[in-house]
């Protein structure tokens, strides 16, 4: 006999349970992967849509001396209404209008998440985006200029993205204990710079050509992902036991129904064990109704009592929990140092570095490598010391001298500056992976809850959400600022990230000033 294959011994040394903990994680890795996806060729676009025109104005001034008519009054090559000076903060306000309103709606996403099935909530959040991010690349193949048309479909393609972060991470939570929740959360949450290389990627595809395929590609993506969310995400494990209790019930139900009895008789056989210690079944003839004496089987029945589904946690319940106020104020300054970084990036290189949109695209993917290796080593480290709001401060500490050497990137060659993309990518979205992912499962599984998991929807959003404020601010301000030159916007960074840290200090003294603290769980704390 041949002997069985490596690869299949390896498959066949994990059980069932495993097999679809591994396919959830991989699931909502691949949904949430297509959300940043569709969120990333903005910040691509933003090049094509103010180009810098005095090198076409330079080739359209010698063509046009060799040839009859002089020069072209006009020269358009910036798209409408982008093509005035005051284009920053036009850009800056598309941004805003989608991250105020992902901000906003990110406070009710959670609380409607815990009322709603996360599988169907989650489905409809993905068509809806994936329409309304192909209805933007649509301006372009239909030629529309209007500032409101572009700003209407970022606010309502906010709203409807935050059916995304509490619903994967409800799901994944609900899979996976508190045991090395940092490493798997860190890994997991490496989706976010996945995403964000492959939008770049895909956007940078089209850019120049056409870039209303830049929107309508990825549009197309998380609609696809959304319909297979729909058909195979598993909410919980206990979804599959009850499908296998209802199932060998009716199976169970069928062969009752299927069964003729002896001699043409319809009556019922039961089985039953006879002793404690014998492995012999017999059976036991229940005769009809029409007969006097009835055998009862002496197999003990079991009756199971149900305990009443724990009702979802008020928004103010949630902020109770101790910690989630300081993380989520945290987040706002952490979070608006890394989308700054998202949507401005790639425009900073094309005028920083002087490279064309497609390279700058491409040379912005560095930031989230970056920012997965810094994913999984927070959690990795916050892991083994057991102390979350450390690991995120002394990343926060480290990223302020990095973020001010990033300010003179022009001044840096080529290799410097690949390096320098590398490691403020992962000292920036390090501390931001952490909170977002096992601190906010920590905290939505926090003891005072007893055992309430339905919190964890609503603990995620609430500390997302105030991240997702700082997310809308930072663009904004980035917008503003640059204008003055971008010296002012990573002072604005830096400034930020020195806040996230000084909100920290207090949990931070908590922890080191415990005597031990059990790796994979926040330090407790007296609730407020």
């Amino acid at each position: 006999m041949a002997p069985v294959p490596p690869g299949i011994r390896f498959m066949a040394s994990f059980n069932k349970d495993q097999w679809y903990k591994a396919f959830t994680f991989g699931l909502t890795f691949l949904l949430y992967t297509s959300f940043h996806l569709s969120r990333k060729p903005i910040s691509i676009v933003k090049s094509e849509l103010h180009k810098n025109c005095s090198q076409v104005m330079e080739l359209s001034t010698e063509s046009s001396t060799s040839h009859r008519g002089g020069l072209h009054p006009e020269l358009d090559c910036s798209w409408k209404p982008f093509d005035r000076s005051n284009y920053k903060q036009l850009l800056g306000a598309m941004d805003y209008s989608f991250l105020f309103a992902y901000a906003i709606g990110m406070y009710l996403s959670g609380i409607i998440g815990e009322r709603l099935p996360i599988r169907l909530y989650l489905t409809v959040g993905m068509l809806a985006s994936g329409l309304f991010t192909c209805i933007f690349g649509l301006g372009y193949i239909y030629d529309i200029h209007s500032l409101w048309f572009y700003i209407f479909v970022q606010v309502v393609n906010g709203l409807v993205q935050t059916t995304g972060w509490p619903s994967v991470v409800t799901c994944i939570g609900n899979w996976f204990g508190k045991g090395r929740r940092g490493l798997i959360m860190g890994l997991w949450n490496s989706h976010t710079s996945v995403g964000n290389i492959l939008g770049s990627l895909i956007a940078g595809y089209y850019v120049s050509s056409n870039w209303g395929l830049s929107f309508i590609v990825p549009g197309i993506i998380i609609a696809a992902m959304g319909v297979i969310c729909f058909f195979f995400l598993i909410e919980h494990p206990n979804d599959l036991k009850t499908a296998s209790a209802q199932s060998s019930a009716a199976s169970h139900q069928k062969l009752h129904k299927s069964w003729n009895g002896a001699n043409g008789h319809k009556d019922l056989y039961l089985q039953y064990k006879q002793g404690t210690k014998t492995q012999s079944w017999d059976t036991e003839l229940l005769l009809g109704q029409e007969s006097i004496g009835v055998c009862v089987p002496v197999q003990q029945v079991v009756v199971v009592k149900s305990e009443a589904e724990p009702s979802p946690i008020s928004f103010m319940g949630a902020l109770r929990i101790p910690g989630v106020v300081e993380f989520s104020l945290c987040l706002l300054f952490a979070k608006l140092v890394s989308y700054t970084f998202l949507f401005w990036l790639p425009l900073y290189i094309t005028k920083a570095a002087h490279l064309d949109a497609k390279t700058a695209g491409d040379l912005s993917t560095l930031f989230d490598v970056g920012g997965i290796v810094g994913g999984i080593l927070a959690g990795v480290m916050s892991d083994k010391l057991g102390k979350r709001a450390t690991t995120c401060a002394v990343m926060l500490l480290l990223a302020a001298p990095t973020l001010y050497g990033f300010s003179m990137m022009s001044q840096f060659g080529f290799g410097p500056t690949i390096g320098m993309l590398l490691v403020c990518g992962g000292l920036v979205n390090g501390p931001y992976s952490l909170i977002t992912t096992a601190v906010s499962a920590d905290l939505g599984t926090h003891k005072s809850l007893k055992g309430n998991a339905r919190a964890l929807s609503t603990v995620t959003a609430i500390i997302d959400g105030t991240g997702s404020v700082g997310a809308a601010v930072g663009p904004l301000l980035a917008g503003l600022l640059s204008s003055r030159g971008w010296n002012q916007v990573f002072y604005m960074l830096m400034t930020a990230d020195f806040l996230a840290l000084l909100l920290l200090l207090r949990l931070v003294m908590k922890e080191l000033c415990s005597r031990k603290s059990r790796p994979g769980v926040a330090v407790e704390m007296k609730e407020h």
